[in-house]
C-alpha cells in the first residue's frame, strides 16, 4: 500500500519545465546563428562582371587611342564583393542573437526564483522547498521548548499579580490563555520524549516529530502574543500611558514586606528540620533562604527605582522596573515555599509511614497466598496452567489503581520478588527507629518494592507512593522555576511527563521527576557565574539572571550586561519592556 505520505506529495516538475526553457533559448541561439552565416553562404563566389559602357564601336581600321581603359567605378548601391558580407548584413542577426539569449536567460532565472520561493501546497505544479537539515531543526526545536515554558512560567506569574488586583474574574481570559498554551507546551513535551526515545534509524519519524515540536511551541507564543496588548491594558501598563503601574507597586510593595518578614520564620523552621530528621534531609533546599534574600535585595533596588519613576511620570521605565521586582518577588516566594513544602511532606511521610508497613505487609502476604492458591489449584484439579517456554506458571498481581494492569509473573519470581519486599521493610523499620531518617524517602523505598505487587488490599501503599511522587515533582518544578536561565531543555521535558503521569503512574512520575531535578542541578553547574564583578552579586543581579528574572541582552550587552524583565506574552512581545535605545 502506498504510504499517505508518499500519496499526499505534489508531483513535481520542476525539472522538465527548467528543460524546456534551457531548450528554448538553445533553439533561439541557433536561429540567431544561422541567420548570422546566411549571407556568406548565399553570396555568389565568382566576381561580377562590370557593365560595358554605351559607346559607338570604332569604325573599321580606326586606331585605338593609348592609355589604360577606366574601370567602372561602383556607386553606393554596388554589389558587395565577394570578401566578405556588408556591416548591415550583419548587424539584424547579431540583434536577434543577443535577445534570444537574454530572453532565455531571463525566463531561466524567473523559473529558478519560482521554483525557491514557492510555498503554495498541492497542484500539479506546486514544487516544495527543501528541508532545512535534521541538525539545525533539532537545534530550534530544543531553544523553542526551553522559550516555551519559560512563557509559560512567566505568564502565571504575572497572572498571580494581576489577580492579586483585579481578581480572578476579571483575568480569567488570559488564564485560559496561558492554559492552551501549557497544552501546546505539553504536547511538544511529550513528542520530544518519542524523538529521544524512538528508534534513531528512523530517520523520516524523528524529523516529522521535530516539526512538530516546532509547530505546536510556535503556537504557543503565537497564543501569548496574541493577547499581550489587552493584557497590558488590563493592568494599566500599556505604552505611554501606564496609570495602573501606582497600584500594581502597591501590590508588589506589600507582598516585598510580608516575604521580608517570613524569611527568618522558615530559616527557624529549616534548622530545626535538620536537627529532627538529619542534615542529609534538607540537602535539597539546601541555600533556598539565602536565594530567597538575594532575591530581595535586588527587589528592594527595582521596587525604590520603579516608584522614583512613577513619581517622576515615566510611565515605561516605572513599568519596567515593576516587571523585574514582582520576578524577583515571585522566585523569592517560591524559594520560601520550597523549604515550607519540604517540612509538611516530612511530616505527612512521617504520619503515613506506620500505615504504609502496615498496609504493604498485606500485599505481601496477599501476594504469597494467591500464588500458592493458583499452584495449588493447578495441581488439584489437573488443569494446564499457563507456562513459559521455560515452563514457568504464571499469575497476575492485581491492579491498585496506582499502576496500570502488570503482565503475567511467573509464581516464583513474584514470590522472589515478595521476598525482596520484605526485606526492604525490615531496613526501612531499622532506619526509624535507629535514630533521625527521611521519611519521605523511607516511603518511596516501601512503595517501589510493594507497588508492583499490589492488588488493592490496602490504600496506604498508593496513597503513599502519590505523596512521594507529588514531593518529587513539586521540588523538581521550584528548581527549574528559580533557575530557568540555566536550565536546558532535558529537565524541563522530563518535568512536563513527570507531571503529566502523576495521576496515573506515581512511581513513574517520581523517577522522572527526581532525574529532572538531577539534568537540571547539571545544567546549572555548567551555567557558571552569569556576571563577573561584585557589584552585580550584591544588587542580586547575578541570581536575577540565573533565575530569568531579567533576560540576556540579545546583543550581548546592555546596562550591566543584562537585558529587559520578561513579560506576559510570547516571542514577539516577551521582550517588550525593553528599554529604548539611545
Amino acid at each position: 500500500m502506498t504510504s499517505s505520505l508518499i500519496r499526499g506529495r505534489p508531483r513535481r516538475r520542476a525539472p522538465s519545465l527548467l528543460s524546456a526553457r534551457l531548450l528554448h533559448t538553445v533553439l533561439g541561439g541557433l536561429a540567431g546563428v544561422v541567420w548570422l552565416v546566411l549571407p556568406g553562404v548565399t553570396t555568389d563566389s565568382a566576381a561580377p562582371v562590370p557593365p560595358v559602357p554605351a559607346t559607338t564601336a570604332p569604325a573599321s581600321g580606326a586606331a585605338t587611342p593609348p592609355g589604360p581603359v577606366p574601370s567602372p567605378v561602383p556607386g553606393p548601391a554596388s554589389v558587395p564583393s565577394a570578401e566578405g558580407t556588408s556591416t548591415a548584413d550583419l548587424a539584424l542577426p547579431l540583434v536577434v542573437l543577443v535577445a534570444a539569449l537574454v530572453l532565455g536567460g531571463y525566463g531561466y532565472l524567473r523559473r529558478t526564483r519560482r521554483v525557491r520561493t514557492r510555498t503554495t501546497p498541492g497542484g500539479t505544479a506546486a514544487v516544495a522547498t527543501a528541508p532545512p537539515p535534521q541538525a539545525e531543526t533539532d537545534e530550534r526545536a530544543r531553544a523553542l521548548l526551553v522559550a516555551a515554558d519559560d512563557w509559560v512560567r512567566v505568564g502565571r506569574e504575572e497572572l498571580d499579580f494581576a489577580g492579586a488586583r483585579l481578581g480572578a474574574t476579571a483575568v480569567e481570559p488570559f488564564a485560559r490563555a496561558v492554559r492552551e498554551a501549557a497544552a501546546e507546551l505539553s504536547a511538544a513535551c511529550r513528542m520530544r520524549r518519542r524523538h529521544d526515545e524512538g528508534p534513531p534509524g528512523d530517520r523520516e519519524a524523528r524529523r516529522h516529530l521535530l516539526a512538530g515540536i516546532v509547530g505546536r511551541c510556535e503556537e504557543a507564543g503565537r497564543r501569548l502574543d496574541a493577547d499581550a496588548a489587552a493584557f497590558d491594558r488590563l493592568r494599566g501598563l500599556d505604552p505611554g500611558s501606564a496609570p495602573g503601574v501606582v497600584d500594581a507597586l502597591v501590590v508588589a510593595e506589600t507582598r516585598f514586606r510580608a516575604l521580608a518578614g517570613h524569611t527568618g520564620r522558615v530559616a527557624e523552621r529549616l534548622a530545626r528540620l535538620g536537627g529532627r530528621y538529619g542534615g542529609t534531609v534538607t540537602e535539597p533546599v539546601t541555600g533556598y533562604v539565602e536565594q530567597a534574600k538575594d532575591r530581595l535585595v535586588f527587589t528592594t533596588f527595582r521596587l525604590n527605582e520603579a516608584r522614583q519613576a512613577a513619581d517622576r511620570g515615566e510611565r515605561d521605565r516605572a513599568a519596567r522596573h515593576l516587571r523585574s521586582a514582582e520576578g524577583g518577588i515571585a522566585q523569592a516566594a517560591a524559594f520560601l515555599d520550597g523549604v515550607e513544602r519540604l517540612a509538611a511532606d516530612l511530616e505527612s511521610a512521617e504520619r503515613l509511614l506506620p500505615a504504609t508497613l502496615t498496609g504493604a505487609e498485606a500485599e505481601i502476604a496477599g501476594t504469597r497466598g494467591t500464588a500458592r492458591e493458583n499452584a495449588e489449584a493447578a495441581r488439584g484439579d489437573g488443569a494446564e496452567p499457563p507456562v513459559t517456554a521455560r515452563g514457568h506458571r504464571f499469575v497476575r498481581p492485581g491492579g491498585s489503581g496506582a499502576r496500570p494492569a502488570q503482565p503475567l509473573l511467573p509464581a516464583d519470581t513474584l514470590l522472589a520478588r515478595a521476598d525482596v519486599a520484605d526485606a526492604v521493610l525490615a531496613a526501612v523499620r531499622t532506619a526509624a527507629t535507629a535514630g533521625p531518617f527521611d521519611p519521605v524517602d523511607a516511603l518511596r523505598r516501601v512503595t517501589v518494592a510493594v507497588l508492583p505487587l499490589a492488588a488493592g488490599r490496602a490504600g496506604a501503599v498508593p496513597a503513599a507512593a502519590s505523596l512521594v511522587a507529588a514531593h518529587s515533582v513539586a521540588d523538581a518544578d521550584t528548581f527549574v522555576g528559580t533557575h530557568r536561565g540555566a536550565v536546558g531543555h532535558e529537565a524541563r521535558t522530563l518535568l512536563s511527563e513527570a507531571a503529566r503521569s502523576l495521576a496515573d503512574d506515581p512511581l513513574a512520575a517520581d523517577a522522572a521527576a527526581v532525574r529532572a531535578r538531577e539534568l537540571a542541578e547539571r545544567d546549572v553547574r555548567g551555567y557558571g557565574n552569569p556576571l563577573t564583578g561584585e557589584s552585580g552579586h550584591e544588587s542580586g543581579l547575578a541570581g536575577a539572571v540565573l533565575g530569568g528574572v531579567l533576560l540576556p541582552p540579545p546583543d550581548g550587552s546592555g546596562p550591566d550586561g543584562v537585558g529587559p524583565p520578561p513579560s506576559f506574552g510570547g516571542p514577539r512581545t516577551f521582550r517588550r519592556r525593553a528599554p529604548e535605545p539611545l
